[in-house]
């Protein structure tokens, strides 16, 4: 007699292992999409990132148009729930950007490097304006980082994906010059970066 039908003859219970839960996506904008892209590949529990242009009207943006199409720098970020929650991603977006800039990020200007979090269900939303709540009491002023709708997310262009791994001098030089990591210890303290291993 196998296991199982002894458990159920006998009226035993059987220990199964858990059912790993399914892996999910969140989809950020926090200006350049080379340094949040890096930033969130140093999260426990993310599995993969993905630079791509979002919230426009035209289709099939391209690196020469995006901004004009009304899109904004994103990452598609895929991540293992049983590892990191959603709320966590929501976290680390607001301690890696200057989420009280209404007008870029950093040296980047112009609303295409805006950050934004693009809510992919009604949980996410929640989820995301909680964290905005608890992000502004942190920093104890506004966070002007919208929390938006699902948008279509297109993928960048190759040479744009993993930028930082594959041309790490041309990166570093890029995000320090601009101040990425000057501007966001200065708003956040010993706060910056909080979640990502570097």
């Amino acid at each position: 007699m196998n296991r199982l039908l002894f458990a159920l003859v006998t009226g035993c219970l059987l220990s199964l292992p858990a059912r790993a839960a399914e892996s999910q996506f969140a989809l950020f904008a926090g200006g350049c999409f080379w340094c949040v892209e890096t930033d969130f590949d140093g999260v426990p529990g993310v599995l993969e990132t993905i630079s791509g242009y979002a919230g426009g009207k035209s289709a099939n943006p391209t690196y020469e148009d995006y901004a004009s199409g009304g899109h904004r720098e994103v990452v598609r970020i895929k991540f293992d729930p049983d590892r990191v929650s959603y709320s966590m991603l929501v976290s680390v977006l607001f301690h890696t950007t200057d989420p009280t800039d209404g007008g870029g990020q950093f040296c980047d200007r112009g609303f295409a490097y805006t950050t934004a979090i693009y809510a992919l269900d009604e949980r996410q939303a929640m989820d995301a304006k909680a964290g905005k709540i608890k992000a502004e009491a942190e920093l104890g002023k506004p966070i002007v980082t919208p929390v938006e709708g699902a948008a279509k997310f297109w993928p960048a262009e190759e040479y744009h994906q993993d930028f930082g791994a594959r041309n790490p001098i041309r990166y570093w030089y890029y995000r320090n010059g601009c101040g990425r990591n000057r501007t966001v210890e200065a708003l956040w303290g010993d706060r910056a970066y909080a979640g990502v291993n570097h």
